[in-house]
């Protein structure tokens, strides 16, 4: 009822509003706004009323970069690239890159924008003896193209976690939500070949972005 002359971010009429416009009871246009809401098409802010909610970007499970992953569902990617460092990686990492504890890595922090949006957050590290000089690379550019095009690590596979989880205070402001608020999680560590090249996590806003994927049966 308010997706054909109301934009996402718009407020909903007031429920004493709806009832007059449509002749129904109040009850009625609670169960209705309830069930928006529980699509997924509606958002309630405590003190502000209900809005119409952003669109969810409902991605394919597949592996691809995050440019190649936006330009097929026809947004225009962008970074902002938060810092480089070279650190010490956590063990984590150091596992995931087959590195000996001693070892350096780039550690490379991005927020991630689609349409201009924030939409993901990226925590990587990177090899410092496989990948040296790898903070001289235009990191606001697909990491993947430049893992093949100047390092010859083309990227062919990959394992990859997702979860659920809870905005950090930091994530939530890059990300332009509430702290708390949920997100999707993606640990993943990328191959090329039998070589692991990069381990990122990443945080995804949940209200703006889903998986998709297809199941057979085996």
């Amino acid at each position: 009822m308010c997706t054909n002359v109301l934009s996402p971010g718009d407020a909903l009429p007031s429920e004493r509003q709806l009832c007059l416009d449509h002749g129904v009871s109040r009850v009625t246009v609670r169960e209705a706004i309830g069930q928006l809401v529980t699509d997924g098409l509606a958002v309630r802010v405590h003190g502000r009323g209900t809005f119409v909610a952003e669109r969810a970007h409902r991605s394919e499970l597949r592996l691809a970069s995050f440019h190649e992953d936006m330009r097929r569902l026809g947004l225009a990617p962008g970074t902002v690239v938060l810092s480089i460092d070279q650190d010490t990686p956590p063990t984590a990492s150091v596992t995931a890159l087959r590195m000996s504890g001693k070892q350096q890595a780039w550690h490379v922090r991005r927020l991630r924008l689609a349409d201009g949006t924030p939409i993901c957050v990226e925590d990587a590290w990177y090899s410092a003896t496989l990948l040296p000089e790898l903070d001289s690379v235009d990191f606001t550019a697909s990491v993947y193209d430049t893992l093949a095009t100047r390092f010859g690590y083309h990227v062919d596979h990959a394992e990859q976690t997702v979860s659920a989880a809870l905005a950090s205070p930091e994530t939530a402001a890059l990300l332009g939500i509430r702290k708390g608020a949920p997100v999707m999680a993606f640990d993943r560590i990328a191959y090329s070949g039998d070589r692991p090249v990069e381990h990122a996590y990443s945080w995804f806003r949940a209200d703006r972005y889903q998986l998709h994927m297809s199941l057979n049966e085996q």
